[in-house]
């Protein structure tokens, strides 16, 4: 029993307490008020409030009052509306009192709507307007990644996309299978100017990737030939077929292209072993040549003609 009664004499002095410090607070607190209206006595609901350097601060209701609680002091208070001039007034507030401060405000705008405008590329990376995401890769992206081949290009700048060269694997040195999602080569469908691409007549073996398979060979395209390439990185069955369970890949060649293009790249590995004795090998020299041209006439016709060569060599670095 006088446990108890200790908690409520307890309790009782906790609430005094708390009215005191809110008597306290009313005390020595001041109300700024008043309301906002535009030139023709309309209010204005919505209108920002603030007071400078001060945070926080409150909006207009729909009868343009607002009421701000602050400390004895003196203030600027700043008035802000869409498409009106921003106001500002000085106040001074003591102990307990209440300055009312009206604001009238001259809207230069009548603005019903606010509109974000903003742009983009005319190729944008990826087309959003579609049932599921396309990623996009287009000429100039192609041209910024020194690779020899499509799929190494893909590999770098396509998401979900792999595809790795294969050594001691026989035919598969040759022919580098290529995916997406991790799924097999044969469940990609690749599609040439939006028509199927045929797949290769060699089945993958030696337990290389997508062991068993038969994709597509993806590097028999010249890179010099290429508009863009698109890719759906999801599923695809239900339109294009099985072969489309992991994704459609769609390159689009050059058309109507006038000019001739050549470009050239060479590269080689230059490697150093300081633990085998300083030992230098230089090996893996790859030489590509790329060309496209294009011709067309006043009646809409035209020959676009692009080819690649390629020699690699190998590199070895057996019993290092």
């Amino acid at each position: 029993m006088r446990k108890f009664i200790y908690i409520l004499r307890g309790a009782g002095l906790l609430v005094t307490f708390i009215c005191l410090c809110l008597s306290s607070f009313a005390q020595t607190s001041g109300t700024i008020k008043g309301n906002v209206k535009d030139v023709n006595g309309n209010p204005l609901s919505s209108a920002s409030v603030t007071l400078e350097g001060q945070r926080g601060g409150t909006l207009t209701d729909a009868s343009g009052n607002y009421s701000l609680k602050v400390k004895p002091g003196s203030y600027t208070v700043v008035i802000t509306y869409v498409g009106a001039t921003t106001q500002q007034f000085q106040v001074t507030v003591g102990e307990g009192a209440t300055v009312e401060q009206n604001a009238t405000v001259n809207v230069t705008a009548d603005l019903t709507d606010i509109v974000i405008i903003g742009s983009r590329s005319r190729q944008p990376r990826s087309k959003l307007n579609t049932v599921v995401p396309v990623d996009v890769i287009n000429a100039r992206e192609v041209k910024q990644f020194a690779q020899a081949d499509v799929s190494q290009l893909l590999t770098y700048v396509a998401p979900s996309f792999q595809s790795a060269r294969q050594v001691i694997s026989d035919g598969t040195d040759h022919i580098d299978p290529a995916g997406l999602r991790g799924l097999g080569p044969d469940q990609t469908l690749v599609l040439l100017n939006g028509k199927r691409r045929h797949n290769t007549a060699l089945v993958n073996i030696n337990g290389t990737v997508g062991r068993g398979s038969v994709g597509t060979d993806l590097n028999t395209i010249p890179v010099a030939a290429i508009e863009r390439i698109e890719v759906l990185r999801d599923g695809a069955a239900a339109q294009y077929g099985s072969d489309a369970i992991a994704g459609v890949i769609n390159i689009v060649l050059k058309k109507n292209y006038k000019g001739l293009n050549v470009s050239g790249m060479i590269g080689q590995n230059f490697t150093s072993m300081p633990y085998n004795g300083g030992t230098k090998i230089n090996d893996g020299l790859n030489r590509q040549f790329d060309f496209s041209g294009g011709w067309g006439w006043n009646n809409g016709a035209y020959i676009n003609a692009s080819g690649q060569w390629l020699k690699r060599d190998g590199s070895n670095r057996s019993g290092l």
